[in-house]
């Protein structure tokens, strides 16, 4: 009954439709700042067995990830490197990453040498950088 009124008095129907462009924009606006704020879990691209630990500590997303796998194999950003390269390949992350930390994630039956080799490596460009190990929390 209200609805043959309202068509009746000469109201348009225009002004009975609801507006969505305003909803939609926000919508659109909101998707896009989450998107771009996002930040993203890196992985080694390689299987890594780690070794078992009872420390709890965390380190940021936004980490410098080095993977070295059971054949002694290094990599960064799921490409593998050569023990050469290394120094050069760190400087460039580290340029893209200023504050990000390094964190080493190795193998149980890598050689511990290798280890040591991209320490050291990490040392020479930058004696001041923490350097962390990753392993996984026994409990």
């Amino acid at each position: 009954m209200a609805r043959k009124k309202r068509m009746a008095s000469g109201g348009g129907a225009a002004e009975d439709d609801v507006n969505l462009t305003p909803m939609l924009d926000v919508v659109f606006i909101l998707l896009i700042f989450f998107i771009v704020t996002a930040q993203f879990i890196k992985e080694p691209g390689v299987p890594i067995v780690r070794p078992d630990v009872d420390n709890k500590a965390a380190v940021k997303p936004l980490a410098i990830l080095i993977a070295i796998d059971k054949n002694s194999d290094i990599y960064i950003d799921k490409q593998r490197i050569n023990p050469n390269e290394l120094g050069f390949v760190l400087k460039e992350m580290r340029l893209d990453n200023p504050r990000g930390e390094v964190v080493i994630q190795t193998d149980v039956d890598a050689e511990a040498q290798v280890m040591v080799d991209v320490m050291e490596a990490i040392n020479k460009i930058d004696g001041d950088t923490v350097i962390n190990i990753s392993a996984k929390t026994s409990g």
